[in-house]
């Protein structure tokens, strides 16, 4: 059974699921109110690790161009409305993370 990711903006919150089972729970940095992470269904497209910048340890890329999930040089911006869009996680959360998923997995981002 493949895992799939429930992004909650209200809650700030990524969940790793499998099937209907929630495996992890990780708290997360989101876009800020004029760069607001967009809602909807998208997939994971493309990954890579330590791509440099303030993209932190690990980029998940999503099927929204130019939007992923990825690290942070930045710890204390997780839990909050900080990023130009894109879904911010504690580096050693991204890892784990991206250990556990491959291209095509499932993501929702809902409000």
């Amino acid at each position: 059974m493949p895992y799939r990711i429930i992004v909650d903006l209200s809650a700030r919150r990524l969940y790793l699921l499998k099937g209907n089972t929630v495996v992890r729970s990780y708290p997360v940095g989101i876009g800020k109110i004029l760069s607001s992470t967009p809602t909807g269904e998208y997939r994971i497209v493309n990954r890579q690790a330590h791509p440099g910048g303030p993209f932190g340890a690990y980029w998940l890329g999503l099927s929204r161009p130019h939007y992923g999930i990825h690290g942070t040089n930045r710890p204390s911006s997780i839990g909050k409305r900080v990023s130009h869009g894109c879904i911010r996680m504690q580096n050693d959360a991204v890892l784990d993370l991206a250990s556990k998923v491959d291209i095509g997995t499932r993501v929702t981002i809902r409000a």
